[in-house]
C-alpha cells in the first residue's frame, strides 16, 4: 500500500472505500489486534513534538489522512487518487451502513453516557450488533481499572472497537492495548459527539475545502485555539520547508 511523508509521519494513500475494505479483511482474518490512526494536522504536529507519539503513529497499521492538508500533500507527491479526506465520522458511518449487522461493535470513549447513547443511535440506524460500551473517567486509569476494561472488552467478543478519546489520547490507548483480543481498533475522535448530536459538524462545503478547522475554532475557541492557531501555524510553516526541501523531517 502506497504511503507518503508528512513532516516525518508515514501516511497511507487511501480513501474511505479502501479503508472499509481493509477493515473487513482484517476482521475476517482475525489475527492480532490492528489499529488505525485517523490523523490530520493535529496528529502530525503532536508527533513532531513527541518522539514517543511519533513511534505510536509509526506502529499503527494504517495512518489515514483525516484532513485536507494531508490530502493536498498526497497530491503534491503525485498521488492523483487522493481526492478526499478520510473523515473519521464519515468513515464510521460508511462502514456501519455497508456492514449492518455483520459485526460486533464496542464503543470506548466520550463523556459519561455518550458511548451508550452512540450505540443506541447507531443500532437503531444501521441494525448493528453492540458488543459493549465504556466511558472512561477523565483521569489515568489504575492498573486494576485497566485490567477490568481489558477483561470486559474481551468477554464481549467484539470484532471492532471504536475509540473516541481525541488525539493523541486515542492513539496512545490503542497502541497500549494491542494485546487485547480484538481484530481492529480505530480512533474516530469527535465522531462520538457528532453522531449523538452533542456537537455540530461543519457544513459539507467547509469540510471538503479544508475549512472545518475554522468552523470548529469558532464553535469552541477556548478549547481549540491552541490546536488551530498555534499548531496550525507551525504546521503550515514546516510544510512549506518540506515542500521547498529546506528541512529534512525524516527523523
Amino acid at each position: 500500500m502506497r504511503t507518503f511523508p508528512v513532516l516525518g509521519v508515514r501516511v497511507n494513500a487511501v480513501q474511505i472505500p479502501d479503508v472499509v475494505q481493509t477493515l473487513r479483511r482484517w476482521i475476517e482474518e482475525r489475527k492480532a489486534a490492528r489499529f488505525v490512526a485517523v490523523t490530520g494536522m493535529h496528529g502530525v504536529m503532536e508527533a513532531r513534538q513527541s518522539a514517543e507519539f511519533r513511534q505510536v503513529l509509526a506502529d499503527a497499521d494504517l495512518v489515514v489522512p483525516d484532513g485536507m492538508p494531508l490530502v493536498w500533500m498526497g497530491r503534491f507527491h503525485g498521488i492523483k487518487r487522493m481526492r478526499r479526506r478520510v473523515y473519521g465520522p464519515e468513515l464510521m458511518e460508511t462502514f456501519l451502513r455497508e456492514t449492518g449487522s455483520a459485526y460486533r461493535h464496542f464503543f470506548y470513549g466520550g463523556a459519561e453516557g455518550v458511548a451508550g447513547q452512540l450505540a443506541r443511535v447507531l443500532q437503531a440506524k444501521f441494525g448493528i450488533q453492540v458488543a459493549g460500551t465504556w466511558c472512561p473517567p477523565f483521569r489515568p486509569l489504575t492498573p486494576a481499572e485497566e485490567a477490568e476494561v481489558a477483561a470486559r472488552i474481551e468477554d464481549s467478543r467484539p470484532d471492532i472497537i471504536w475509540v473516541g478519546l481525541s488525539t493523541p489520547k486515542q492513539e496512545r490507548w490503542m497502541h497500549a492495548h494491542r494485546n487485547v483480543q480484538v481484530p481492529v481498533m480505530i480512533g474516530v475522535g469527535a465522531a462520538f459527539d457528532f453522531h449523538t448530536g452533542r456537537a455540530a459538524q461543519a457544513p459539507v462545503w467547509m469540510r471538503e475545502h479544508g475549512l472545518e478547522w475554522l468552523f470548529r475554532l469558532l464553535s469552541e475557541p477556548r478549547r481549540l485555539w491552541r490546536r488551530y492557531i498555534v499548531l496550525g501555524g507551525k504546521f503550515s510553516w514546516n510544510i512549506t520547508l518540506q515542500i521547498l526541501r529546506l528541512r529534512d523531517f525524516s527523523s
